[in-house]
């Protein structure tokens, strides 16, 4: 019963913070990894054991059954086992960042491994990244808890579960730690660097110690860098920026629709037969699409790339490859959105990828048919270039585009034509999108961290941390004497007035009682409807710290009611608080 106190006590005697935290790094890097592999050990078990026996030359009919029964079986594992919601990982994360104080639940370490490994290996057109990101992350969170660190202390084990995650599922140790310093989008300080590349690098070798030391996708530079295709570099930045937008834009659009029908089984009834559908026709879409990607990075020409079409109706049709093609960059974020709408469980890292790859592909063929072009492009370069410009438009990610596909294919030698794919994509998305596919929820809310230090830390406060709970309250009908009463038992200079419900009516302010208070000749003729004031503002409990204070600016009050959603009071804050908790947190985010 005493084991973990007695623990406590004596880690916090014997090893420093700064020693702890390598320790913990290390540990998550090791386990995340691990959760990676079974992960992907899983899916891969599931879709040979499904599809093996599938035939190349025509349609395979058990398309339509299989996504439908992943779904379904997601859908009653996170319904009747988990009973919680475990979609939009890393939306989930940047939440529990904002407004939990970084705490993540202890099935998150093991659920969404289960639910997206039966979603995505029974053809869920999703990815396992954003799964396993969470996963890496709920490990960090929750390590943290059972050794009761402070705030500070779990979001960087949350940012090290993150980091340790990416860098394990992809073998990218340097995107794992860029990932979490861009789109996590908290600002670490130097010494917090430590702990993440010790997550990172431990996640990469124990993967590496595994499963070896290739890359995830092989790629085969056969044309470096020319500067004479600077040009169609920025074209197809510019063209993946659009794609980017449109698979953002829709998939926003489609999660509203389905969010709209209310029950889980008719977005299960309408959702999985879209799915079911689109895999049918096109089989590329089938789980992550890494197949497919390998094919196009690694093809050396029409007989090569016509292999995407193996088992779809397109088989007999090999010059319609760039229909087959484009039919999957319009149809993508329908079959990815039904599979998470529907009771899929999935990210969407593998998409935007998937999306990439084939974008490039189709812009560099597109390129090659224009009359009297001269410059002609590599397919299988632009491929490449393709994911980077993706992923940097949909995660509003370029440094994570840029390491992430170099890594993940060996293509360092394409490093400045990744820079400028990643650069035009995220230029182009910004013009019309300010926030990511995982962030725009959030920032509708105002629950989003950024990397603005103000914006960031007025994110991190709760409104219970700063909001003064009141006993004292007042009624209008009550006299001056009550009111002499109340004042001298408190030190407060500030009272409610409710009616007898305990709805904020207005308040009384010392300041108005001063010059009366001792005349009692007046105790049983005033009352607090004489004296009350109208409040300046009136804020929520859901209000965001950006609202608080802009309210506390225009007002130019001190001292601001707070009320329920059903205008019940619930206390008063105070802008000297809210200042002085600014100023603690600061000192505790900036310190090594």
């Amino acid at each position: 019963m005493n084991i973990l106190p007695n623990l406590l006590r004596w880690r916090s005697a014997y090893i420093k913070d700064k020693h702890f935290m390598l320790m913990l790094a290390l540990v998550i890097g090791v386990l995340t990894a691990l959760a990676g592999l079974l992960l992907k050990w899983l899916i891969h078990q599931i879709e040979y054991l499904l599809t093996h026996q599938f035939s190349i030359t025509g349609a395979n009919w058990l398309y339509l059954v299989y996504p439908v029964i992943g779904i379904l079986l997601t859908g009653l594992f996170v319904r009747f086992i988990v009973r919680d919601d475990i979609g939009h990982g890393i939306t989930k994360i940047l939440y529990a960042i904002a407004r939990k104080q970084s705490r993540i639940k202890g099935h998150n370490t093991w659920s969404s491994v289960m639910a997206s490994g039966i979603t995505i290996g029974f053809g869920g057109s999703v990815g396992a990244e954003a799964p396993i990101v969470l996963t890496g992350s709920a490990i960090g969170s929750n390590l943290g808890q059972l050794f009761r660190l402070d705030s500070k202390q779990v979001m960087l084990l949350v940012g090290c579960g993150a980091a340790g995650a990416v860098s394990g599922i992809f073998k990218a140790p340097i995107a794992g730690l860029v990932f979490t310093l861009e789109v996590l989008m908290f600002d670490f300080t130097l010494g917090s660097l430590l702990p993440l590349l010790v997550s990172c690098v431990t996640a990469a070798a124990v993967t590496f110690a595994v499963s070896g030391t290739g890359n995830l996708f092989e790629f085969h530079l056969v044309n470096a860098f020319a500067i004479e295709r600077v040009p169609a570099y920025v074209l197809l930045g510019i063209f993946c920026g659009f794609i980017s937008l449109y698979f953002t834009r829709v998939m926003n659009w489609l999660e509203d629709q389905f969010r709209r029908l209310g029950s889980p089984w008719k977005r299960f009834l309408i959702a999985s037969p879209i799915l079911s559908i689109l895999i049918f026709l096109f089989p590329s879409l089938y789980g992550e699409g890494y197949d497919m990607i390998r094919v196009l990075l690694n093809g050396k020409g029409p007989d090569d790339w016509n292999q995407v079409m193996n088992g779809s109706f397109f088989y007999v049709a090999p010059h319609l490859l760039l229909l087959y093609l484009a039919g999957i960059i319009v149809f993508k974020v329908f079959a990815t959105t039904a599979t998470n709408s529907g009771g899929g469980c999935g990210g969407t890292f593998a998409p935007s990828l998937f999306l990439g790859c084939v974008a490039g592909f189709v812009f560099a063929s597109l390129w090659n048919w224009l009359p009297g072009n001269r410059i002609l492009v590599p397919e299988n370069n632009f491929s490449l270039l393709g994911m980077a410009g993706v992923m940097s438009g949909v995660m509003h990610a370029p440094l994570t585009g840029i390491f992430l596909i170099a890594e993940l294919t060996g293509g360092y030698g394409l490093f400045l034509p990744l820079m400028i794919v990643a650069t035009a994509a995220y230029l182009t998305i910004i013009i019309f999108e300010p926030h990511s596919i995982y962030t725009m929820r959030l920032a509708r809310k105002g629950e989003l961290v950024t990397h603005n230090k103000d914006h960031a830390i007025l994110t991190l406060m709760s409104m219970d941390s700063v909001i003064e709970r009141y006993e004292e309250q007042l009624h209008p009908e009550d006299d001056l004497g009550t009111i002499v009463r109340h004042i001298s038992s408190s030190e407060r200079d500030i009272f409610p007035v409710v009616d007898d419900a305990g709805r904020l009516l207005s308040v009384l302010v010392l300041d108005r009682v001063r010059h009366v208070m001792f005349r009692t000749e007046l105790y049983h003729q005033l009352h607090v409807r004489d004296l009350m004031s109208p409040c300046a503002a009136r804020l929520t409990t859901n209000d965001s710290m950006d609202l608080v204070m802009a309210n506390f600016d225009r007002t130019k009050a001190w001292t601001l009611p707070v009320v329920d959603a059903e205008g019940l009071f619930v206390g008063f804050i105070r802008r000297s608080h809210v200042m002085a908790l600014y100023r603690t947190m600061v000192h505790d985010l900036s310190e090594e």
